[in-house]
């Protein structure tokens, strides 16, 4: 479950759709990627370090 809040969430969205109005894949894909850096803030990681740290979750899964 993400820590992050909704509100954060939807201030991301705004942002990013200001900055690629005419593009939502892009979009997407921005919003995606500010949110994990969020995520990995709130976690005192680099978004490198909480991106290995879901790969590792994800083998384990498995």
């Amino acid at each position: 479950m993400s820590k992050i809040r909704d509100d954060e969430i939807e201030e991301i969205k705004k942002l990013v759709e200001k900055e690629f109005p005419n593009d939502p894949a892009l979009q997407q894909v921005h919003i995606a990627r500010k949110v994990i850096a969020r995520e990995a803030q709130l976690q005192g990681l680099s978004f490198i370090e909480y991106i290995k740290l879901l790969g590792k979750k994800v083998k384990h899964v498995s």
